[in-house]
């Protein structure tokens, strides 16, 4: 993906933080966040929102390497071999900061916000997650231009769109299910 995250479907972060607390909470679901490149913008973006607490669980700045392996318990040597900005560590990310603070749904972003480029990856070069129930999880790469402010505040508005937009197919999951249940579903099971 060029440009920004808005290409790709993501809200903007400030519309979008309000619409993911509510969907959790209609559901009684929590969140944790794993961030590096964000340095803590997208905890003080849901947790601006009134009413936040009943949703957000924590989060942790894993800035440097050895906090996202020793503390999220990213592998070792992933890290070693790819970096920390890898499409397998912000899963992982995810992951464990679900697991670490016993959230419903784990979010990370990890990425280069310059101004220098890092592990062979440009400026711009982001990857945000989403872990959620029974395994789900959700990477997305982000190409974002600008200078650092704008990339780290795209990459809040990325995360936020990825975790909004797997609720809502969660949700439709769901509503189809209860659909299957009610209605005999597509007729696989019937005569």
């Amino acid at each position: 993906m060029s440009g920004t995250a808005t290409e790709d479907g993501a809200r903007d972060g400030t519309a979008c933080a309000p619409a993911v607390l509510a969907a959790l909470t209609g559901r009684g679901g929590t969140v944790a966040v794993a961030e590096s490149l964000t340095g803590g913008l997208v905890a003080a973006e849901l947790t601006a929102v009134p009413g936040a607490s009943r949703a957000v669980r924590g989060s942790v700045t894993a800035y440097a390497t050895d906090v996202k392996r020793e503390v999220l318990g990213v592998d070792g040597t992933l890290l070693a071999e790819r970096g920390a900005v890898d499409a397998d560590v912000a899963r992982q990310m995810a992951a464990g900061v679900r697991a670490l603070l016993r959230a419903d749904w784990g979010i990370a972003t990890t990425g280069i916000a310059g101004p220098e480029p890092q592990d062979g990856r440009p400026v711009g070069t982001v990857f945000v997650a989403a872990a959620g129930p029974e395994g789900r999880t959700a990477v997305r790469r982000l190409e974002l231009t600008g200078d650092r402010a704008r990339i780290r505040a795209e990459s809040v508005r990325a995360v936020l769109g990825l975790l909004l937009s797997e609720l809502t197919e969660e949700l439709a999951e769901n509503v189809g299910a209860k659909d299957t249940e009610h209605n005999g579903g597509n007729g696989c099971l019937q005569p």
